[in-house]
């Protein structure tokens, strides 16, 4: 994990680095770099949106399937793949951003973790010579844990900066001055530190970040109900809803608060671009011109069938006459009389008439 973090936190480290240099200030740098990390997933957002959208249309369609094959696994498998193929429907879709979220978080701590390396720009030879002053300023024979050294020589450093002058002399001023500048604090929030329970400010990250998670996953809620999601997808949702805030707490008291800082941020943005995103699609609308459209479709089909039919009584279509054999005398009736009114309203320019049972009694 320490090896897929260090890949994807260089990248992400180059982003973090020109936000910190643009706004001089850790928490807004991770505010910022919430809000381009969000930017650059957005076409992914909107492609989920679309799916669920197209999810809603044909829900039915679905439900019916379900009740249809309840008794049948293998063939409700292969009638939804079926629907899911003639909509265009892909149901990992959903899955997609946070498949690619995770990754982010991930490279995110790395990222926090090494801030000499992506923050600071410090080659490999100075943060070596940076963790031996640092051990010898904490008073530590191994050291700090292999993930926050470089957070323990902002520490030291903190603790001790002439310690660090050797830094300056042997890498050059310009390396010292970076250290001296370099700030983890938010607000009196240490980022660097591990939050823990107690009475401090540091412990309401967690906190937060929880609350955060429970109101982002009942939007996600609230959004599955509008577009009418089958049962157990809303069981699983349900169940989502209380997990993943308890994982957010449990998560952000095992991290440095700048990535519980971070998740609370993506929450908050996730939160604002899930709303933006029902207003641009709404389910409700699109399934319902859908609907429409549907209805539109079938009727013009039954016209033309009706008119098929008219032209085959009054044979002037020969090749539709074969439409005829198989109706009902009552179905005769209802086209023949039809017929009549239609000569009727052209001849003495009179509103056309559809024919109903009850004329034919």
């Amino acid at each position: 994990m320490n090896i897929i973090s260090a890949i994807i936190g260089t990248p992400l480290g180059w982003i973090m680095w020109l936000c910190y240099s643009v706004v001089k200030n850790y928490g807004l740098a991770i505010i910022l770099f919430t809000i381009i990390t969000k930017a650059i997933l957005f076409p992914l957002s909107i492609k989920q949106q679309k799916n669920s959208v197209k999810m809603a249309s044909f829900q039915p369609k679905l439900q019916a399937i379900q009740k249809r094959y309840a008794n049948n696994k293998e063939k409700l498998s292969e009638e939804m793949n079926k629907l899911y193929q003639k909509e265009g429907y892909n149901p990992m879709s959903g899955c997609l951003p946070l498949f690619i979220q995770f990754p982010i978080l991930f490279g995110l701590i790395d990222v926090i973790y090494n801030p000499l390396k992506h923050m600071l720009r410090f080659p490999s030879e100075a943060i070596t010579k940076a963790v031996e002053i640092s051990n010898s300023v904490l008073g530590t024979t191994g050291g700090a844990h292999v993930s926050s050294q470089q957070l323990g020589v902002i520490s030291a450093y903190q603790a001790d900066p002439g310690a660090f002058s050797v830094l300056g002399t042997e890498f050059g001023q310009d390396l010292l001055d970076r250290l001296a500048n370099f700030d983890l604090t938010f607000f009196g929030l240490n980022f660097a530190q591990t939050p823990h329970w107690g009475l401090n400010l540091i412990v309401l990250i967690p906190i937060i970040s929880g609350l955060t998670s429970f109101l982002l996953s009942l939007q996600s809620m609230h959004n599955m109900k509008i577009q009418q999601q089958d049962q157990a997808g809303g069981g699983m949702m349900k169940s989502m809803m209380y997990i993943m805030p308890l994982f957010s707490v449990f998560f952000a008291f095992s991290v440095p608060a700048g990535v519980g800082f971070y998740w609370i941020v993506s929450n908050v943005v996730s939160i604002g671009q899930s709303a933006l995103l029902n207003k641009m699609y709404d389910p409700r609308k699109i399934a319902e011109a859908r609907k429409q459209a549907e209805e539109e479709a079938k009727q013009l089909e039954r016209q033309e069938r009706i008119e098929a039919k008219r032209k085959a009584v009054a044979g002037k279509d020969k090749a539709s006459k074969e439409a005829v054999k198989g109706m009902t005398e009552k179905e005769l009736n209802r086209l023949k009389l039809a017929q009549a009114r239609k000569r009727d309203a052209e001849k003495y320019g009179e509103e056309y008439v559809e024919v109903t049972d009850d004329d034919l009694k």
